[in-house]
């Protein structure tokens, strides 16, 4: 399939930089004209006998009009982005000129480049692969260090090396037992079952760890949503607002204040925290604090994180272990936060409580807010986003590796039951296929499409 959509031979072009006003606007071209296209509008100099990598200043015409002032880099196939001439031409950063250069392109012959394309086709010359490419994606929107650290590893091959290594060890087997099969009627094995088992094992521990990273990489990817909930006046508005160093939410001694969620976005050590200030959970008669209320609890139960907020003071140990029971009983990652630590000793409180998992902090005056900051990365990420190991942040790849973990399952109840040759290939072509489709070794042009479609255009 990959011969067929490697056949593209047209010219694409598309703004490359974000529209708008701004002091540049780069426009960038891919294909076999791109060099033409470009050279025809240039008369400054014959681009053509220029060598790869270089820039030339000069005018930009379309026919007798003078478009712009601009810079012309020049790649020539195969090292460039695409693996074909690509030529980016950087202009003024006026709308206006932008759209005429483009417009003049268009005349000569280019088309305009589909979200991705640029991309696309460089996977399809081979000068990356899918995970790579997507890579691309990811660290384009990347808005932390933590999410910019894992895509640039992946972009440098990271995580394809980690399954290149596993197909190729796959590979070698699957030959040998293939082998096998063309000396059927002479029963010899050539393929030691046993090292077969240890690869096996090797296999499956490694695909499990790329999959349990998982979750650490959809937060780093997507962030992580966490509930502020307890009662009125726990001070759960003061404490979103003392994260947030800014008055977001409106805080007064009156109980039910807030009515609604508020939902705000911190960044803590490269990782995104969707922080949701509740109403506070009571009864009540009033019908807006009860619809509050209600909101509060599907947030409660949405969450990746609970942060219950109690007022130490006011709150009973016992009254606090019902609340635990609670989130308990529902599965729920949740943090205890003492608030009002202030109004106390910090030693009472814990003799109080007697729980080492409560983090006592004053909202109010900033008491230990340090720690709850900590607690919140913690609790997740258990220090390793800074860690040199893969981290699979794509759905695509987790579901692929779900398919590679049962293939590898099949072959061990294949391996134990000692069924012939002809069946264990299949299962290993299955394990090799899931494991082609994440890198793009096998795949088709509608799912090509839908990947490289959730790109920017431009790249």
């Amino acid at each position: 399939m990959l011969g067929k959509l490697g056949g593209w031979d047209d010219t694409i072009v598309a703004l490359s930089t974000p529209p708008g006003i701004g002091a540049i606007g780069v426009i960038r071209l891919s294909g076999a004209k791109a060099l033409d296209i470009v050279n025809e509008m240039f008369p400054s100099k014959d681009l053509s006998k220029q060598s790869t990598h270089t820039l030339h200043v000069g005018l930009l015409k379309n026919g007798i009009t003078t478009l712009d002032e601009v810079v012309v880099s020049i790649y020539r196939s195969p090292r460039s982005y695409t693996g074909e001439d690509v030529l980016e031409i950087s202009s003024h950063g006026s709308p206006y000129v932008q759209e005429q250069i483009i417009n003049a392109t268009i005349e000569r012959g280019a088309r305009l480049a589909k979200p991705g394309e640029f991309t696309q086709r460089a996977f399809l010359k081979g000068k990356l692969d899918l995970t790579q490419a997507e890579a691309v994606a990811d660290l384009i929107a990347s808005n932390t260090r933590a999410s910019h650290q894992t895509a640039l590893k992946n972009i440098r091959g990271g995580f394809s090396e980690n399954l290149h290594e596993l197909r190729e060890k796959l590979i070698r087997f699957s030959a040998l037992i293939e082998l096998e099969l063309d000396f059927a009627t002479e029963d010899v094995e050539f393929a030691d079952r046993k090292e077969f088992y240890q690869l096996i094992e090797e296999l499956t521990n490694s695909t499990q760890e790329l999959m349990d990273s998982f979750k650490l990489g959809n937060v780093i990817k997507n962030g992580v949503n966490v509930a502020i909930v307890g009662k009125p006046n726990a001070g759960k508005s003061t404490l979103l607002n003392t994260l947030l160093n800014e008055n977001r939410a409106i805080v007064s001694e009156i109980a039910g204040t807030t009515r609604d969620t508020i939902e705000e976005v911190l960044n803590i050590n490269g990782i995104l925290f969707r922080l949701i200030d509740t109403a506070g959970i009571r009864d009540s008669g009033d019908k807006i604090e009860v619809i509050g209320v209600e909101k509060s609890l599907e947030k409660m139960r949405l969450a990746d994180i609970v942060m219950y907020v109690f007022d130490a003071n006011e709150e009973t140990r016992e009254g606090l272990e019902a609340e635990i029971n609670k989130m308990d009983g529902i599965n729920q990652t949740y943090i205890l936060v003492g608030n009002k630590m202030d109004l106390s000793e910090e030693k009472k409180l814990i003799a109080k409580f007697n729980n080492e998992e409560i983090i006592f902090i004053s909202a109010k005056k900033h008491g230990h807010i340090s720690e709850l900051r900590d607690k919140l990365t913690g609790v997740l990420v258990e220090g390793q986003v800074n860690t040199e190991h893969t981290i699979v942040t794509n759905a695509r790849h987790y579901a692929a590796l779900q398919e590679v973990a049962k293939s590898l399952a099949d072959i061990r109840k294949g391996l134990d039951a000692r069924i012939s040759g002809d069946l264990l290939s299949l299962d290993i072509r299955r394990c090799l296929h899931y494991l082609g489709e994440i890198t793009g070794e096998i795949t088709n042009e509608d799912r090509l499409d839908f990947i490289f479609s959730k790109f920017c255009i431009g790249k």
